[in-house]
């Protein structure tokens, strides 16, 4: 192994471009053998590169290939370390380690916002660009140097340099899905309300979205690049209004005793069914 990599420092001194090579080593510890499949992972489908034979060349089918090996080595490190929890912890903490803005803000620590091509009318905001290429990167390292030295890759830069596991596991995501449930089980009503849309100074549509209880309390405001986003700050802001405001929290409470009251008066009594279906039976002839 080491002097693999020795050869491939020498070897690296003959190329008259060595940018290319320097960055790979930069990111991701190694030099690379096929240089061509790394600088296509950094390739936005809005660059419009061509091939020698004037195909399109982009990063869609890296980026596929890396998310696939991503899950697959993040399940065998995150199953290897829970050793005792069951099927749905170890999917909730795959998934919070994977999300895309975790996947974005590792591939712009890394660099690699500096390395993606793509035009200027796209915007990094609510495309993922960064991580997308941060997959891609991880297919190319896949094929260029097979799947140990990946699965090293992602375990020394992924969990060592950027990921707690312990601490993301217990971190809560989803506040969206979170206030759902709790509304659920209260039985009182969620929605989102969009109260206003516009565009940033690059032209991007931004979303401003409040999180409404019972159709007109209006628990928290969020703002994002996209609906989904606004949504899960506007979730995140109303969880912990929940949590801290304890006369917020006071209200609600007697809104459900309220609510428990009226639903309760309009339940049908024993004799009024009795009632009921006295009246809805035929009458028998005399």
């Amino acid at each position: 192994m080491l002097f693999s990599q020795l050869y491939r420092k020498i070897r690296l001194l003959k190329y008259k471009k060595k940018e290319p090579y320097l960055s790979i080593y930069r990111i991701t510890g190694f030099f690379p053998n096929d240089i061509q499949i790394y600088q296509q992972a950094f390739l936005h489908k809005s660059s419009f590169v061509e091939d020698d034979c004037g195909k399109c060349v982009n990063n869609e089918r890296l980026e596929f290939l890396g998310d696939a090996i991503l899950d697959a080595i993040i399940a065998d490190i995150v199953y290897k370390h829970f050793p005792s929890k069951r099927e749905g912890y170890l999917t909730n903490t795959r998934s919070k380690i994977v999300n895309r803005d975790t996947l974005n803000h590792i591939a712009q620590e890394l660099g690699i916002d500096k390395l993606v091509k793509y035009t200027a009318k796209v915007t990094t905001h609510n495309s993922y660009i960064c991580g997308n290429a941060l997959e891609a990167l991880i297919g190319a390292v896949y094929l260029d140097q097979g799947y140990e030295r990946c699965f090293d890759f992602i375990q020394r830069v992924f969990m060592q340099r950027f990921i707690n596991i312990d601490f993301i596991a217990r971190k809560e995501m989803n506040f969206k899905s979170h206030l759902i449930e709790w509304g659920q089980k209260n039985r009182l009503k969620i929605s989102f309300d969009v109260l206003e849309s516009f565009n940033d100074n690059e032209g991007s549509p931004v979303f401003q979205t409040a999180v409404v209880l019972e159709g007109n309390i209006q628990m928290g405001v969020g703002v994002g690049y996209s609906k989904k986003e606004s949504q899960q700050n506007a979730s995140q802001m109303a969880v912990k209004k929940l949590r801290t405001d304890k006369a917020f929290l006071a209200m609600v409470n007697d809104l459900k005793k309220n609510k428990k009251k009226e639903n309760s008066s309009k339940e049908p009594t024993e004799k009024d069914q009795t009632e009921s279906e006295t009246s809805e039976t035929p009458a028998k002839d005399v």
